[in-house]
């Protein structure tokens, strides 16, 4: 390998996942471990043995970016992330310190972000919000191929505000990790998928099973993709209307439900300032294009730009 490579590390709940990829993204390795649950120390023992994996297959040492959940305080500590170990401890300094160099993190859902801007679904536009589906539920943004992270670290923390137009009696409140109740998180990631069709007297399905259900004919299955992208489309349309992006890029298990971004499209118009026949929709959501590889591409690509934007 004798390109100048870069390599990501996408931390997650249940994997961690690591990446080299050339000047051009042409994947050069990939590797992924079990993130070990809830052990802070022999997560970053991964970490570390998946960078020394990779710099061994390089001529010279690559430059390492680190997606993780939840973002840093002004201290460097980890807050708001539902890989609850996480949080309060000093990633950066720890990694840094484990392998003597510089490294660079960001927010999971900024490197989908940066991704698919950069190379992926959206690549070329000005604004783009990226959205995790999965086991939780995130937010990241970038602005002309740069992540946007603000003054506070928190732009895009998009699934830890309320439901927006909630409906009395049809939306519940679950409480969540966060502290909170009724958080977007709670009412349309993959488990809250899974809890609404519960709750409505269906079986107890995931997330596939119950798209299969409705593919099948089953009226409860479809009832329940119904509602989730009614409350995903809702969550949206007040995206459009703080930020308008010119592409909302969808991530994570999710996504991968066929038809999800159709039926989010036919719903959220009425929910989008000044939206109707007369100024048609210009937002476009989309897939990402590079599945679920998008966030440890992301994370390989914070070492593009000289610093990701402030607010």
């Amino acid at each position: 390998m004798n390109a100048p490579l870069a390599l990501g590390i996408d931390v997650g709940g249940t994997k961690i996942e690591a990446a080299l990829l050339d000047a051009t993204g042409r994947l050069r390795w990939r590797e992924r471990v079990v993130t070990p649950a809830g052990d802070y120390r022999a997560t970053l023992r991964e970490i570390a043995a998946l960078v020394r994996r990779a710099e061994a297959l390089c001529c010279a040492p690559p430059t390492v970016g680190i997606g993780h959940p939840g973002s840093a305080t002004p201290a460097g500590l980890i807050r708001n992330a539902n890989s609850t170990c996480l949080n309060g401890r000093p990633l950066q300094r720890d990694l840094e310190d484990a392998l003597g160099r510089p490294l660079r993190l960001a927010n999971d859902a900024n490197c989908l972000a940066l991704s698919e801007a950069t190379d992926g679904a959206a690549a070329g536009a000005a604004m783009v919000f990226a959205v995790i589906l999965g086991t939780g539920v995130g937010g990241g943004i970038a602005v002309h191929g740069r992540v946007w992270s603000g003054a506070n670290a928190l732009a895009g923390e998009w699934g830890h505000n309320p439901l927006p137009w909630a409906a009395a009696g049809a939306d519940p409140a679950p409480p969540c990790y966060c502290g909170r109740a009724g958080c977007i998180e709670t009412l349309v990631s993959g488990p809250a998928l899974a809890a609404d069709h519960r709750r409505h007297g269906g079986a107890a399905l995931d997330a596939e099973q119950i798209a299969a259900a409705a593919a099948a004919g089953d009226p409860a299955a479809e009832a329940t993709l119904g509602r989730h992208a009614d409350r995903l489309a809702r969550a949206l349309a007040a995206v459009i209307n703080l930020l308008d992006p010119d592409v909302i890029v969808v991530g994570g298990g999710l996504s991968r439900l066929p038809g999800l971004c159709d039926r989010v499209v036919s719903r959220w118009s009425r929910w989008v300032f000044s939206a109707g026949a007369d100024a048609p929709l210009q937002t476009r959501i989309v897939p990402a294009a590079h599945g679920d590889a998008s966030g440890v591409r992301g994370a390989a690509w914070l070492w593009r730009t000289p610093t990701t934007a402030q607010g």
